[in-house]
């Protein structure tokens, strides 16, 4: 809102303004579309903006579509073309074969031309009547991208294709149909007129070739999202209310079923223990070998293997809710998505192909008026060489298929990227910042003692702050709520709970004003928090323990340490970020003598302790100022901000919803060391995506003047269209391979501090 006027913008980064809301975003649908169902959604690997039901061709690039969601078993619309595509090739080999052999007996039978058992009329014949049924049934879905291109006035690689092919095999039925036509170009101004059929023949063949190559690539850059899955079990063993079990559709089950897991069986959905002990692989979720153990009140995530023992559990998550989905949608989603050096390919595939029909057309004109005899054969066929080897198919493919594959290889490994953009910044990334409870630390604290400065017993005070917590989902709420049930402490009566971010909660409890939290929250309800300086609340901090002060009717009466145990991990894993020349920096609501404590033991750069949500914003934009490069790792709702300004948001996949859904990067275990994996896993993926496009560019920056025979002159030589296509299909299949290697990478080592 500005001047009193509400303007709008372009949410997709266009920079315009509207004073009002465009019409068509306003006024209603006369006719509304039918429902769409996302399992029918399909789009382009190398244009994840395009989307529509069912499979077809990209408007922009002509790729063959994808589904956007991959389906259960590895079986989809993707494996139905690859098996269309395979079965085209095998009728074009047929068919050309013997084409190629006609119109190169001479080169193969030296001083026996095979054509010449026919005769030179028959034999261009019978490679007419071979080649037209390769040119139009098996490259009819080629043809039908070459006119799609032409109709929407998107020039790609199958605009290419299609005016190559349509010129070698429309000039050689010409030719062969009335040789007399083309006769007065020749020398001698007689005679029959040479025919390139096995041109054609050979390119479709070739190009379709590559598809099937291309397509197989493709198909295996979705086998992480097929293998994750086929996690799921299709069926769940639910106990009925009379406590018979049965088995039953994993669809059917509902939040709040009662299910039994048996050893060795997949947990269906996610929920919690109730009854029973066991072990239970994570690996698929956390890249953890170690089982975990699993008893009464611990949660279960849909996919992972249950070990020895039976368990009970409740269905909290099913269906699109349970992690297992999210993971396979973030999954999906990062590999659609699109990285920002893909903005230099774009630039440079819009003026690709328009410059490349302005060489070949400048070729043939070239060959035309000062190339040797046949001219014309010879424009003709250097034409449609520069025009088959320069198809950018390998220069599009060059970065989304290196973003495909690391997507679905960091989500082996339990690091999620939410999009491209986060694969390609996470690279550059000079330091990161970190949260402290639940980052650093287990987020699973508890009480270890209370302190008292007042008339009021340990018991009465942790029993008004458990009250007090009750109405907070803080892990250190947990932990004195926690604390307070172990003791057998009655309940009491909530009223007017608020939290104040980054300070604590106030609220009333059995008619007395109590506040729980730091310094600053006890000053604004008048209560002196210096009073307890003699307490030894100094000395708790100083030991890394967090310590919550209380007042009661405005006074001063308590202090509660919690102690977060620093994850087993940490150390190493804030050590390797070291060794990667980044710069670590806490920033936490925590105290500050708690907060240093910790980033001593821990070896942290820089320390920003009592931070509110606002706070550690402010920091995060002032590294910024300063020209550093951050990534953002924390898990809470007051982290979200910090985390959506940071140049990489990074959420711990224990933390809240908020923090994950602001943040660009998830890892799963909740682990500082996947940072590091997910860093190395960016730099080989940026990597792998500059050799692509030296690939693509040497390939074509090589290709295209040797097509157009600038050696000719010197060597004589010349590159034959057939050899054109074949040299394009392994461009494109090269780039592909070298995507594929980003899925044998392996994660660094992280070993422990001075080992």
């Amino acid at each position: 809102e500005h001047a009193g006027e509400v303007h709008y913008f372009c949410s997709a980064g266009c920079r315009r303004r509207f004073a009002a809301a465009p019409e068509q975003f306003l006024a209603p649908d006369p006719s509304p579309a039918p429902p769409v169902d996302p399992d029918a959604v399909f789009t382009c690997p190398m244009h994840p903006e395009i989307r529509q039901q069912g499979p077809g061709s990209c408007p922009i690039c002509g790729m063959s579509l994808e589904p956007l969601v991959q389906s259960p078993g590895g079986d989809d619309a993707g494996a139905d073309e690859l098996r269309d595509m395979r079965r085209r090739l095998v009728v074009a080999t047929l068919f050309s074969v013997p084409v190629v052999v006609l119109a190169m007996g001479d080169m193969l039978l030296p001083g026996r031309p095979i054509a010449g058992v026919f005769g030179e009329r028959v034999a261009a014949w019978l490679q007419l009547a071979l080649t037209t049924p390769v040119v139009t049934w098996a490259a009819w879905p080629l043809q039908l991208r070459f006119v799609a291109s032409l109709r929407r006035r998107r020039l790609n690689m199958f605009s290419l294709i299609g005016l190559g092919v349509l010129v070698a095999f429309g000039y050689s039925a010409v030719a062969v149909a009335s040789p007399d036509w083309f006769a007065s170009l020749h020398a001698d101004g007689h005679g029959g007129s040479p025919i390139y059929f096995e041109a054609a023949a050979s390119v479709v063949t070739l190009v379709l070739l590559g598809q099937v190559l291309e397509l197989r690539a493709r198909h295996r850059t979705g086998d992480a999202v097929r293998r994750l899955l086929d996690l799921a079990p299709k069926t769940a063993r639910r106990i009925d209310g009379d406590g018979r079990e049965t088995d039953v559709p994993l669809e059917s089950i509902a939040v709040g079923d009662r299910l039994r897991i048996h050893p060795g069986d997949r947990i269906p959905v996610d929920g919690e223990v109730v009854d029973g002990h066991s072990n239970v692989d994570e690996s698929m979720v956390s890249g953890e070998s170690m089982p975990v153990s699993k008893r009464a009140g611990n949660a279960l995530v849909a996919g992972t293997v249950n070990g020895t023992g039976t368990l009970t559990m409740t269905a909290n998550k099913v269906g699109r809710d349970t992690l297992l989905a999210r993971i396979v949608q973030m999954v999906a989603d990062a590999q659609r998505s699109r990285a920002p050096v893909q903005a230099l390919v774009d630039v440079v595939s819009a003026w690709f192909v328009p410059a490349v029909v302005v060489i070949a057309v400048t070729t043939f004109a070239a060959w035309l008026a000062v190339g040797p005899e046949p001219r014309l054969g010879f424009a003709i066929v250097n034409a449609v060489a520069v025009l088959v080897i320069a198809c950018p198919c390998a220069l599009g493919l060059a970065t989304p298929m290196s973003i495909m594959v690391a997507a679905g290889r960091g989500a082996r490994f339990g690091v999620l990227f939410r999009d491209a953009a986060a694969i390609e910044a996470l690279r550059d990334v000079d330091t990161v910042v970190v949260d402290k409870t639940g980052t650093l630390t287990r987020g699973a604290p508890s009480l270890t003692e209370v302190v008292t400065v007042a008339d009021l017993a340990e018991d009465e005070i942790l029993r008004l702050a458990a009250a007090l917590e009750t109405g907070s989902e803080h892990p250190l709420a947990v932990a004195i709520v926690e604390a307070a049930r172990e003791r057998d402490l009655a309940g009491a009566e909530l009223r007017g709970f608020e939290a104040v971010p980054g300070a604590g909660v106030t609220g009333t409890v059995d008619g007395r004003r109590v506040a729980l939290g730091n310094g600053e929250l006890l000053r604004r309800e008048g209560a002196d928090p210096t009073a307890l300086d003699g307490a030894g609340r100094d000395a708790l901090a100083a030991g890394g323990a967090t310590v919550v002060l209380v007042a009661v009717d405005g006074r001063a009466v308590g202090a509660l340490a919690v102690t977060d145990p620093i994850k087993d991990s940490t150390p190493a894993a804030i050590a390797a970020l070291h060794r990667s020349g980044l710069r670590v920096v806490m920033l936490t609501g925590d105290a500050e003598r708690t907060a240093r404590a910790v980033a001593v033991r821990l070896g942290i750069d820089e320390v920003h302790a009592e931070a509110r949500p606002d706070d550690k914003l402010a920091v995060i934009e002032r590294l910024q100022r300063e020209g550093r490069r951050v990534a953002m790792a924390g898990d809470g709702i007051n982290d979200s901000p910090a985390l959506a300004a940071a140049d990489v948001g990074i959420a711990m996949g224990t933390g809240s919803d908020t923090a994950i859904e602001s943040a660009a990067i998830t890892l799963v275990k909740g682990d500082l060391a996947g940072i590091v994996r997910a860093r190395a896993l960016s730099a080989a993926t940026m990597h792998n995506i500059r050799q692509n496009l030296v690939l693509a560019f040497a390939y074509n920056a090589a290709g295209v003047p040797l097509a157009a025979g600038v050696l000719y002159p010197w060597t004589g030589w010349l590159l034959d269209p057939m050899f054109a296509a074949a040299a394009m299909s392994l461009s494109s299949v090269s780039v592909i391979g070298n995507a594929l290697r980003l899925s044998r990478f392996d994660e660094p080592p992280i070993a422990a501090p001075g080992s």
